[in-house]
């Protein structure tokens, strides 16, 4: 087994650190189109439609940047990863679901936290299952297990609050829907470190994990909303709101690729915490720019947040020292015998190192899949209305900026160290 050079790997965590940020601010982002759900739109729709502009971004990403040949190369060498992807787009389609039911019954602000709870099955899984924090010495489980104490104890706070704060929901219901998200999505965090211990790459991983996403979300939507028929007509009445669902799709995939990058580069124990500062930019977007909490609970709110915070930071800056990476590598070999997957392939991925970088030609299907994802934005667009909510546009002109300078930021560093690899 190769030692990777420690300059090498300080390198690749600082990476997964700045990505972990980055998603983050961007899939905090992507949940403030679901206060639609408080105009009356279905929350099954919500989703729906969210998934859909996740299929569109997740397929017409790759073919540009990449191409889609390179996906090929990636599913000649691991096809046994089509499936764990699929399977962890099905648990995201009915986590997100749960999540919109959450924001109409107890806010934006308050629910983000709550689903946060992934961070601990992240942590769980991690360990058990892919041999991260084995040999990380005692600080490190210190600084683990004290962020996890922590999360808990700002979670808490934060469900006590919602039961007198939620925005006229039912409070119970809400904390379980964000829970159960919470721990729908730690789970799913299972294929996407199987996936990056084997070597395939995030663009490609993200392209076939919306396929199960896609298939969940429709089955749950005919079920829930009764059919082709009424899915249909409740699509036309809900036209005029379509493009910022899409959108919103579109933003979670940005936020979603660099949180694919921090799971590769600092394991699901460490990059799961850092994504969910995404509960800071949920709370930012809830009370600044929808008002959340106006009428009171926000001091609560606050403190859990930071609690939180505080926690998955504590985390995250437990990087993995060397002893530790060597038993990252022992679960990528293991991955590798069990699957049959060329070690050299794994050997190389696991340390960014992309042989296809570079050499992704672009095909027609590459471009027609581009211009068919532009297609549908720009005819959702052309139909689309200001949704009538009251909006603080000064504060939203600000958090996006925000969020497009944590683009620059991750994407440089990515580019430089590992060429998106």
């Amino acid at each position: 087994m190769n030692e990777l050079d420690p300059a090498r790997l300080r390198r690749l965590q600082r990476v997964g650190t700045l990505c972990g940020f980055a998603a983050g601010a961007w899939l905090g982002a992507a949940e403030a189109p679901t206060k639609l759900v408080t105009l009356g739109v279905s929350p099954v729709l919500i989703s729906f439609m969210m998934v859909l502009g996740v299929f569109l971004a997740r397929w017409s990403l790759p073919a540009l940047v990449r191409g889609t040949t390179t996906l090929k190369d990636d599913v000649r060498q691991a096809p046994h990863l089509l499936v764990w992807a699929a399977l962890g787009g099905c648990l995201w389609a009915v986590a997100n679901t749960l999540t919109i039911f959450a924001i109409k019954d107890i806010g934006l602000a308050v629910a983000f936290p709550l689903w946060n709870s992934n961070s601990l099955l992240g942590i769980l899984w991690g360990t058990v299952l892919f041999n991260e924090l084995r040999d990380a010495g005692r600080s490190r489980w210190t600084l683990v297990l004290g962020g996890a104490l922590v999360m808990f104890a700002g979670a808490t706070i934060l469900a006590v609050t919602s039961s007198a704060h939620a925005p006229g929901g039912n409070a119970v219901r809400g904390v379980v829907a964000a829970l159960t998200a919470g721990a729908l999505w730690g789970t799913m965090y299972i294929p996407y470190r199987k996936a990056y211990l084997t070597g395939m790459h995030p663009l490609s991983f993200i392209a076939f994990f919306t396929i199960g996403e896609l298939v969940m979300m429709t089955v749950l939507a005919l079920v829930f909303l009764g059919g082709p028929a009424e899915v249909w007509r409740e699509l036309a009445a809900s036209r005029a709101v379509l493009f910022w669902l899409l959108v919103a799709g579109f933003v979670w995939v940005v936020g979603d690729l660099f949180q694919q990058y921090a799971a590769k580069y600092v394991g699901i124990s460490r990059g799961i915490p850092l994504s969910n500062t995404n509960q800071l930019w949920g709370l930012l977007w809830g009370m600044l720019v929808f008002g959340e909490l106006a009428s009171g609970g926000r001091g609560a709110v606050i403190a859990g947040s930071l609690l939180m915070a505080a926690g998955a930071g504590a985390i995250a800056f437990a990087s993995a020292p060397g002893r530790e990476y060597r038993r990252w590598q022992e679960a990528g070999a293991r991955e590798s015998v069990r699957y049959g997957v060329d070690p050299s392939y794994v050997a190389a991925r696991m340390t960014g190192d992309d042989p296809s970088a570079g050499r992704g030609r672009h095909t027609l299907l590459d471009w027609l899949l581009v211009l068919a994802a532009t297609a549908v934005f720009v005819g959702s667009a052309m139909v689309a209305a200001v949704p009538a909510l009251q909006i603080g546009w000064g504060w939203a002109a600000a958090l996006t900026l925000a969020i497009f300078g944590m683009l620059v930021a991750g994407g440089v560093a990515l580019c430089r160290t590992t060429r998106f690899g």
